[in-house]
């Protein structure tokens, strides 16, 4: 099993986007009921956050969301800064451990844990 545990941030477009991959991609809910989308949103930033243990075998299916989520684009494209959904997933697996999912810059990067979160990998 992997313990998948993170958030997103994006704006409110973004967002109905990423609902939509969420819905359209897993009709039965069967990890897909791991996402959390706060009933109301504040501010000009809204966020998604997962939540779930998920087979090993699905950790592919997972990733390939996170990319689809990671190339939605910047709802304005003239502004000067990265606009694009960002942020942190920890992917703790019972046999290699724990990673850290950064989605930055329209990608997903994947690597060793980069904060001090080996109180987590359970």
């Amino acid at each position: 099993m992997v313990a998948v545990r993170g958030w997103l941030e994006c704006d409110d477009r973004q967002l109905s986007r990423i609902k939509e991959i969420v819905a359209a991609d897993d009709p039965e809910g069967t990890y897909s009921g791991g996402w959390a989308f706060p009933a109301r949103q504040y501010n000009y930033v809204s966020w998604a956050f997962y939540g779930g243990d998920i087979r090993a075998a699905a950790l592919q299916w997972f990733e390939e969301r996170l990319r689809q989520i990671a190339r939605i684009p910047a709802s304005d494209q003239d502004d000067e800064y990265d606009e694009r959904p960002r942020g942190l997933f920890l992917v703790s697996h019972d046999v290699d451990g724990m990673s850290e999912w950064r989605v930055c810059n329209g990608g997903l990067v994947i690597g060793p844990p980069g904060g001090d979160y080996r109180y987590l990998d359970a």
